[in-house]
C-alpha cells in the first residue's frame, strides 16, 4: 500500500499551534476597560495595548506564515 503525502508534516502544524498561541496572547494583552461618556480610561493608550500587543500579534502571524511555506523534509 502506498503512502500518501501530505503537504504538511507533524512539525508543520506544531509550529501553526504555536503561532496561534503567540496571537492569542497578543490579543490578550489589548484587552482592558474601555471609555465611556462618563469616564475616560487612560489605560487605552497605554504602551501594552498600543505597542507591544499588536507587535506580539504580528509576530504570531509572521511565524504562522512561515509555518505554511516551511517545506517538509522527505522521509524515506
Amino acid at each position: 500500500m502506498e503512502k500518501k503525502k501530505f503537504a504538511f508534516d507533524k512539525r508543520n502544524f506544531i509550529l501553526l499551534a504555536i503561532g496561534m498561541a503567540v496571537v492569542i496572547i497578543g490579543f490578550l494583552l489589548m484587552v482592558g476597560p474601555g471609555s465611556n461618556m462618563d469616564r475616560f480610561e487612560p489605560d487605552i493608550f497605554s504602551a501594552r495595548r498600543i505597542r507591544v500587543a499588536p507587535l506580539v500579534c504580528l509576530a504570531g502571524f509572521l511565524f504562522m506564515i512561515y509555518a505554511v511555506l516551511r517545506k517538509p523534509k522527505d522521509r524515506k
